[in-house]
């Protein structure tokens, strides 16, 4: 993995690489920068392929230049077919991308198959390319220059002045991180999952390349076939991500995810050491023992890292500044910590299992979904829905009911945290109910305009673009790139993701089991105590640290100063959360505040 950077229009020297240098943890191995008059073209190297300096980058060919961040899993299968239109020069999937271009034009990105963050310039013109998942981030500035870069500490230094993006506010609320393309430094904007952005003449458009709603629905009826084809691409997806020239791990939870990778690592010949994460004095929250029973089934190594109150503590604000911006996931230090102890041991990459519940429908509250949708279909609702709005309540079950019986949005991702309700009723701005659809709005238009029209398809696409691509994988990127280690993803497959979309959705959910179709793949490799373990989470005792700390005051004392909330429902939220209610909200609030604190106050 690494780090892309670049400035179109004037620039002062100093402040590019200084900008620059923010960027050095994603890429220490080398740093290469093109620079001349109103250009600054760079890229920080972290040697995963190829790494033999003629693979460095900024790659440059013709008018052609090239920065990229990510890995090409196809690329020497696209390398056999260029080989006669181009004359390679290196080992790296960086020069195919350059081959690619010349030959298909933009069509090159649908040849790919990986994860990537591309800036490609060809002559006047700049082109910028976020995978088709979303797994690399990308973040662009249009003010006095344009400005773009794979984190947004490279470009808040040219901020003509910082505030705060009120919809990146609004959303993170709802949906735990920023809605594409808001993030909260207004003007900072970034890429969703499967864009591009072209920039010509001063001028940016933002168009989309990639849609797994494109995929024909239905295609495969038969679950016997449905369980093959799975199997093959899933094997193949993870067969394509061991390979490396740098030394690889694995993340090993107590759940099916972890075990599959691994599981397929084994059949192909690669016995990956493994890694467990868990909490001391607080052993309800983590998997070491489910994790530790896996290990030995699979026959892997796996070494436990367990995190103390005081060093969770200690990690906090370091971790909050290598975000940049707030995010709604505790378990990002935790993930931090982990990260940090797979560098001591040296190394590089490691696969993780992030995409496989969205996919395979993983969540309970899928199901749950699913059965309140078929109320939409009672014929007199109507008093229903005067009753829900007469006796209103914070339980997330009323709003459920409520929405159905209002036949609006019922799911809206798997991540929602505060309602536009409890956003009304906490803050001191009118929040209007359903606001957060304008959120969503463009996902659910292509949603109803596609040929799918079983809603758990919507539940898996959005919860893809919002709560994983923004929320999760966020996390993963910034945690692991913090440390200079590369995340790799096999359930994030596009190749994957588009045959899921092709199979007739009951074949997910309608025996009422969580990932059917996966266990089904499964079961020749994966025993069946692991196959049968109830899903645990990656939970940990963050508001139990919060609270003892009195860390959780810092809520309190920035709304003193910004009245952006109520005091009376702060002090009972605050309240409620430390009996274990509304945890997720007030962490959410705690991570806004570290963020107004540090950059608006």
């Amino acid at each position: 993995m690494c780090a892309i950077f670049g400035i179109i229009g004037e620039y002062d020297e100093q402040k590019a690489k200084s900008a620059l240098a923010k960027l050095t943890h994603r890429g220490p191995d080398f740093c290469g920068v093109i620079q001349r008059e109103n250009l600054f073209f760079a890229h920080h190297r972290l040697s995963i392929t190829d790494i033999h300096s003629r693979s460095n980058q900024p790659l440059k060919h013709k008018k052609i230049l090239l920065s990229f961040n990510g890995e090409i899993y196809n690329f020497k299968e696209l390398k056999e077919e260029l080989k006669s239109d181009f004359d390679f020069k290196t080992q790296s999937d960086g020069e195919v991308i350059i081959a690619s271009y010349l030959k298909w034009g933009l069509d090159f990105v649908n040849h790919l198959r990986g994860m990537f963050a591309i800036a490609l310039l060809d002559d006047g013109t700049l082109y910028l390319f976020r995978d088709r998942l979303g797994k690399k981030p990308l973040f662009y500035l249009h003010e006095s220059a344009f400005v773009f870069a794979s984190e947004i500490k490279a470009l808040v230094p040219f901020l003509n002045k910082t505030l705060m993006d009120e919809d990146a506010l609004l959303s993170y609320l709802s949906f735990l991180a920023p809605t594409p393309p808001f993030t909260f430094f207004k003007n900072i904007k970034k890429l969703a999952a499967g864009e591009y952005l072209i920039f010509r003449n001063s001028k940016t458009e933002v168009k989309r390349y990639f849609d797994l709603l494109d995929v024909s629905p239905n295609l495969i009826t038969d679950k016997d076939e449905a369980i093959y084809k799975l199997g093959n691409v899933l094997e193949e997806s993870i067969k394509l991500r061991l390979e490396s020239d740098a030394p690889m791990a694995s993340l090993l939870s107590g759940g099916i995810d972890s075990a599959a990778i691994n599981a397929y690592a084994l059949k192909n010949g690669v016995n990956l050491q493994t890694y467990t994460i868990g909490y001391e004095g607080f052993e309800k929250y983590d998997e070491r023992a489910n994790a530790r029973e896996s290990a030995e089934l699979l026959g892997v190594k796996n070494r436990e890292i367990v995190v103390s109150k005081e060093q969770f503590l200690n990690a906090t604000d370091k971790v909050l500044e290598t975000l940049d911006e707030p995010l709604n996931d505790p378990a990002s230090i935790p993930l931090y910590l982990l990260f940090e102890e797979i560098k001591k041991d040296g190394y590089k990459v490691v696969l993780s299992g992030e995409g496989s519940d969205e996919l395979f429908l993983g969540y309970r509250q899928y199901f749950e979904f699913l059965d309140i949708e078929t109320l939409k279909n009672l014929k007199n609702k109507n008093w229903l829905s005067g009753y829900f709005h007469s006796n209103f309540s914070m339980n997330r079950e009323w709003e459920r009911y409520k929405r159905v019986f209002d036949s609006t949005l019922l799911f809206r991702t798997s991540g929602e945290n505060f309602t536009d309700l409890q956003k009304n009723i906490a803050m001191r701005k009118n929040i209007r109910d359903n606001h957060s659809l304008k959120y969503l709005k463009s996902y659910r238009d292509r949603f109803d305009n596609s040929l799918h029209k079983d809603e758990s398809i919507w539940y898996s696409n959005i919860d893809l673009h919002l709560f994983q691509a923004e929320h999760y994988l966020t996390k993963l990127d910034r945690m692991s790139m913090a440390h200079s280690i590369e995340s790799r993803t096999p359930f994030l497959d596009h190749k994957l993701a588009s045959l899921i979309f092709e199979i007739d959705p009951k074949l997910r959910y309608k025996d009422g089991v969580t990932k059917s179709l996966l266990k089904s793949v499964l079961a020749p490799l994966v025993d069946v105590k692991i196959l049968s373990r109830r899903k645990k989470g990656f939970s940990n005792p963050f508001m139990e640290y919060l609270v003892e700390s009195e860390r959780v005051n810092l809520i309190k004392e920035v709304n003193e100063q910004t009245g952006i909330f109520k005091k009376d429902i702060l002090d009972k939220h605050i309240k409620e959360a430390s009996k274990g209610a509304f945890k997720q909200h007030i962490w959410g609030l705690y991570v806004l505040s570290v963020w107004i604190k540090k950059y608006l106050l």
